[in-house]
């Protein structure tokens, strides 16, 4: 992982930058769930690692908004993890600082994907109605950012309402061959463009069950291929 040896104080939000040549960790040495035995290349983050960051990014956040009660939409499904632990990191800060903040979590899901190729269409499925977001702080919390497209189409259905204030954490952000410059407040990791799974990321709903973050091979996409 790049990054290290730097003595600077880090910047808050940013994320840890994996290189396109990290080789990951062997798959021997971690336990993962036997029946995606085969259909793997290597472990990209192993799940320890993700809870520390997430910790550190609940950090930034208490210390940037946590005087702002919040509202917390959770991008499904692949979100849903990363959310969770983060909001519990949050309460855990909160209940031991003299900065309160009050959390509602509400749940939307954005589908863009067909199999393991991005599509140009986005669905936005759930949520409440957004005009109750009307001079409220809002938190979007997403599992993975590829070109941007897809959280800036959400950005912009939010920002009608009139939000306080809008800040986007993601776990990943992917180094794809189409960016368009976007990048959330708060980010775990970049990652090489490369279809990760694993910690609540699927790939045609499997791979939800796997705690750390994964590269999946080309026999697992043809396993589970729809």
């Amino acid at each position: 992982m790049a990054g290290q040896g730097s003595s600077a104080a880090p910047q808050r939000g940013r994320g840890v930058v994996i290189s396109d040549n990290w080789p990951g960790y062997s798959l021997d040495l971690f336990t993962y769930p036997q029946h995606y035995y085969g259909d793997l290349e290597y472990v990209l983050i192993p799940h320890g690692i993700i809870v520390d960051r997430t910790e550190c990014l609940a950090k930034d956040i208490m210390q940037d908004i946590g005087d702002n009660n919040i509202v917390i939409f959770c991008v499904l499904k692949g979100g849903y993890k990363f959310c969770a632990d983060l909001v519990e990191h949050i309460k855990t800060l909160s209940r031991n600082s003299e900065r309160s903040i009050f959390m509602k979590v509400d749940f939307v899901r954005l589908k863009s994907y067909h199999n393991d190729q991005s599509t140009q269409d986005m669905q936005i499925i759930g949520g409440e109605d957004l005009s109750k977001l009307t001079g409220k702080s809002v938190l979007i919390v997403e599992d993975i950012i590829g070109t941007g497209r897809t959280m800036k189409a959400l950005l912009n259905n939010i920002e009608k309402y009139k939000p306080k204030m809008i800040k986007v954490a993601s776990l990943l952000v992917k180094r794809t061959s189409q960016p368009d410059g976007y990048r959330p407040d708060y980010y775990g990791f970049e990652i090489p463009n490369v279809f990760v799974v694993g910690y609540a990321l699927d790939y045609n709903e499997h791979f939800r069950d796997l705690n750390h973050i994964c590269v999946i091979n080309d026999n697992g996409k043809g396993k589970y291929k729809v």
